[in-house]
């Protein structure tokens, strides 16, 4: 018998109430928004595109999601992470695929691990933020 290893990851349910809080955030500011919730594996749990959401946003929203589970850090995090490094910078926005080095993006984590992650776009990407951190207080 093979060995086997539990990974915890965002529920459906948790997903489906941080779009709403996510929604309703983007709908206070007067900014349609897309908006994914991603596993661990970073494939999609939950998704909107509210109505005006910008098309392009669809994708860079998932791909925000995509890059903050995979690294385990919001996606902010990754221009100062990288502006110091002049091969990092260079390399990184264009050699990793799906990979978004602005905000918007924030892993999902529980009892210290990271279960999943919240994307968003549609704004400026400080708007995206103040949106997918409302989608992370629907957790708290």
């Amino acid at each position: 018998m093979a060995d086997t290893v539990s990974v915890p990851t965002v529920s459906t349910d948790a997903a489906h109430r941080m779009i709403a809080a996510a929604e309703a955030k983007a709908t206070e500011i007067g900014v349609p928004m897309c908006i994914a919730v991603v596993d661990t594996g970073g494939n999609l749990k939950a998704f909107s595109r509210m109505d005006g959401g910008p098309l392009l946003s669809t994708q860079v929203a998932q791909d925000k999601a995509y890059t903050a589970v995979g690294f385990g850090m919001p996606t902010h995090g990754w221009f100062d992470f990288i502006s110091g490094d002049a091969p990092l910078a260079a390399g990184a926005p264009t050699g990793i695929d799906r990979l978004v080095i602005f905000g918007g993006g924030y892993p999902i984590e529980a009892d210290g691990a990271v279960v999943g992650a919240i994307g968003v776009s549609g704004g400026h990407y400080s708007q995206d933020q103040q949106v997918a951190e409302a989608g992370l207080a629907a957790l708290s």
